[in-house]
C-alpha cells in the first residue's frame, strides 16, 4: 500500500511540493476501518487468525467471545449447511466462517441484495486456516429464506 506522501513524491517526480489533501486520490489506508462484530469461541485459534486477517485488511473487529454460538447463528439466519466456527456482522450483512476480507469489502461496495456470505466448514487455505496444502473452496451468498449461490471461488 502506498502512503499519500509516497504517492505525491512519485507523482511529482520526487519534488517537495505542498498540495491540498483534497486533490490527492483517496488511498485505502486513508479510509477509516470498517466496523465488524465477530462472535467466536474464546479458545479457537483459527478464529483469532481470521480476526487478524480482518484487521490487516481495513476492518475494525469488535470481538465477542462466546462458548455457544448456536443462538447467534439462529438469530442471524445462517443456514445449517453453511455454518462454520465463527459468525460476524458488518452493516446489515452476516459473514459466516473464513470469508476473505476482499470479498466482504466487495459485498459492501456492491450493496448486495443477499443476507450474507459464508465459507462453510473449515477449509485449509482460507483466511485464518493457512498452513498445509490449500484447498479450493466456494464463498457462498445466502438470503433470509435459505437460498444460496456461489459468490466467488477461491
Amino acid at each position: 500500500m502506498v502512503t499519500r506522501r509516497e504517492w505525491l513524491r512519485v507523482a511529482l517526480g520526487g519534488a517537495a511540493v505542498a498540495v491540498a489533501t483534497g486533490s490527492v486520490p483517496a488511498l485505502a489506508e486513508d479510509a477509516p476501518a470498517t466496523p465488524i462484530t465477530v462472535y467466536k469461541s474464546p479458545s479457537c485459534g483459527c478464529c483469532g487468525k481470521w480476526v487478524e486477517h480482518l484487521k490487516a485488511n481495513g476492518f475494525a473487529p469488535a470481538v465477542r467471545d462466546m462458548e455457544d454460538l448456536s443462538e447467534v447463528k439462529a438469530t442471524f439466519g445462517v443456514p445449517k449447511a453453511l455454518q462454520s466456527c465463527h459468525t460476524a456482522t458488518v452493516g446489515r450483512y452476516v459473514v459466516e466462517g473464513h470469508v476473505p476480507a476482499d470479498l466482504i469489502h466487495r459485498m459492501l461496495r456492491e450493496k448486495a441484495k443477499f443476507a450474507g456470505l459464508a465459507v462453510p466448514g473449515m477449509v485449509t487455505g482460507s483466511p485464518g486456516m493457512e498452513g498445509g496444502r490449500a484447498e479450493p473452496y466456494d464463498v457462498v451468498a445466502f438470503d433470509r429464506s435459505g437460498h444460496t449461490s456461489v459468490y466467488a471461488h477461491r
